[in-house]
């Protein structure tokens, strides 16, 4: 692929994110308006709780109402009590989100704790229903080992996880190809139709390739479509335009 073509893939499987405690009501709508429908429009774009609305109405007002709306639960630390992120997701889809990114409680599993990230993916689920797509953040930097990484796709897989993402963006190590391919090949071996979305470190075209590269000899061409393979990023959109005005 060239790096015209990867430029063009990497704009369609983006959630554009700006997930930052600072966010305001214009700061969302600045994330908005940075979209440029003629070079290509992100999948979806990624806030929190609070800012659903507000991204729904700037998304209308653009006419850029396919472009899907996504927030976080149990964000950042994945700390928060099961009862918590059961209602955080409940208000978020009554909000209007299309999509549910959960954190695991990863510290849990670290410890051994395998019950509690089942119960957390497999209860969000159920509050998802048919009304929003679960994509469950399992902070692969923070798991550290190839092992314990694996059990934590294999945990998201059997809770119901539409995709299952590396990480928050908000510790010290997030996306690395390394835990890509721990993750990607474990999806593969579950025979499931899971999506994977990689986030926190994927900021230039150049990141982006190597990505869709390794995706694309573990899962092939067709795994390379919204529906199963995102991008997590905030920065990544203006290398992309960049690549594609030239």
């Amino acid at each position: 692929m060239t790096k015209q073509q990867d430029a063009l893939l990497a704009v369609e499987l983006m959630d554009l994110t700006s997930l930052n405690t600072s966010d305001t009501t214009k700061d969302i709508q600045a994330l908005i308006n940075s979209i440029r429908p003629a070079l290509g429009t992100p999948a979806a774009v990624c806030v929190f709780s609070d800012f659903v609305d507000d991204a729904k109405i700037a998304l209308a007002a653009r006419e850029l109402s396919h472009v899907k709306v996504a927030t976080v639960t149990n964000f950042p630390t994945g700390d928060a009590p099961l009862s918590d992120v059961i209602n955080e997701t409940l208000i978020a889809i009554e909000r209007g989100a299309d999509e549910i990114d959960l954190v695991i409680p990863y510290k849990k599993l670290a410890a051994g704790d395998t019950q509690a990230t089942f119960k957390y993916v497999s209860e969000s689920k159920k509050a998802c229903g048919t009304q929003a797509q679960l994509k469950v953040i399992i902070e692969s930097g923070e798991l550290k080992t190839e092992a314990l990484i694996a059990q934590a796709t294999e945990l998201a897989i059997k809770g119901g996880a539409d995709f299952v993402k590396t990480s928050t963006g908000k510790v010290a190590i997030n996306a690395t190809l390394e835990s890509t391919k721990v993750m990607l090949t474990t999806i593969k071996n579950s025979g499931e139709r899971v999506g994977f979305k990689a986030a926190g470190g994927v900021k230039t075209v150049a990141d982006a390739s190597e990505y869709l590269a390794l995706a694309r000899s573990i899962m092939s061409d067709d795994y390379l479509q919204a529906t199963t393979f995102r991008f997590g990023a905030s920065s990544l959109l203006s290398d992309v335009y960049k690549v594609l005005e030239k």
